[in-house]
């Protein structure tokens, strides 16, 4: 299988410059050493409709191309079930019944992150498990043997973060994120994997999920995010933050594509121009400030 690199967006709605710098990023990356291409749809949770179109015609509007056809998560169900009863089998998970707020207000162990499971439901008896059955739902978590794990991410060295008995099937029957990215990157042969570096914090679980599958862990590289003048993440309550709010006060997907360009530090032009230029190791190490440009003519 060719290896490859990718970009998974969730069809909520219209990307945002920080999505589509991201997504610049990881094309740059995966065509500078060699790869293909891929995008893979991130839609199991709720998406809007019209979302998915919107996306890809703005991923192709500022140059970013991908080599195989787009594939969607809500059509691997499948894979996702086979990797949970494959783990299951092997005495690796369990039923849980807590709720978001009862693991947000149990007591954690010593110097692990707010929200980190703190086993409840693990140690339930069979008749217990029984009783809670007929009150509500249950999610299935992994059965974890670490408390932690180490990755070594391109631009951040070496990355030790906590692991806890995540979530693999939500109480709703929807697999988690944290399942399914590992379980389509394998399937999908990509070995590295770019992405905003608000996600590093939960990697160290994805890697160590995919040990515990016996499936490759990509290579890593969390780039920097782009934030507002407040150094919080962009969003579309920021103003003209997505093209088509771009595009009616002038600014076209060329300039666009152009600033993103210029945050990175390489030449305006076709990203296919970009790639010789492109160094992983000279990249920005802060994010990029967006302040949405006035004046700027529609012509690039």
């Amino acid at each position: 299988m060719t290896s490859a690199g990718r970009f998974a967006p969730s069809p909520s709605g219209e990307l945002h410059v920080g999505n589509l710098r991201t997504a610049v990023l990881a094309w740059l990356f995966a065509k500078s050493s060699g790869r293909d291409f891929l995008l893979r749809v991130e839609d199991l949770d709720r998406a809007r409709s019209g979302a998915e179109a919107e996306q890809l015609r703005d991923l192709q509007a500022v140059g970013v191309s991908w080599d195989a056809a787009v594939v969607r998560q809500t059509e691997r169900t499948e894979l996702y079930d086979d990797a949970i009863a494959r783990l299951t089998a092997e005495g690796r998970t369990y039923e849980c019944f807590c709720t978001r707020r009862e693991i947000q207000e149990a007591p954690t162990a010593p110097h692990a992150p707010q929200g980190a499971y703190p086993g409840t439901c693990r140690r339930l008896s069979d008749a217990e498990r029984e009783i809670r059955r007929a009150s509500r739902p249950a999610s299935i978590r992994l059965r974890s043997d670490v408390k932690e794990w180490t990755v070594e991410d391109q631009l951040h060295g070496k990355y030790v973060g906590v692991v806890d008995d995540l979530v693999l099937r939500r109480n709703d029957g929807v697999t988690a994120y944290n399942l399914a990215v590992v379980v389509d990157d394998a399937a999908q042969g990509i070995d590295q994997v770019v992405r905003g570096d608000d996600l590093l914090p939960s990697t160290p679980r994805q890697a160590y999920l995919a040990t515990l599958l016996g499936l490759q862990v990509p290579e890593y590289a969390h780039v920097p995010l782009v934030v507002n003048h407040d150094d919080v993440r962009l969003a579309k309550r920021d103003g003209a933050v997505t093209l088509g709010d771009l595009a009616a006060v002038g600014i076209t997907a060329d300039k666009v594509r152009g600033l993103i360009l210029e945050s990175l530090g390489l030449p305006a032009g076709p990203l296919l121009d970009a790639v010789p230029e492109f160094d992983p190791g000279q990249l920005p190490k802060e994010p990029w400030v967006w302040k949405t440009p006035r004046g700027l003519e529609s012509s690039t």
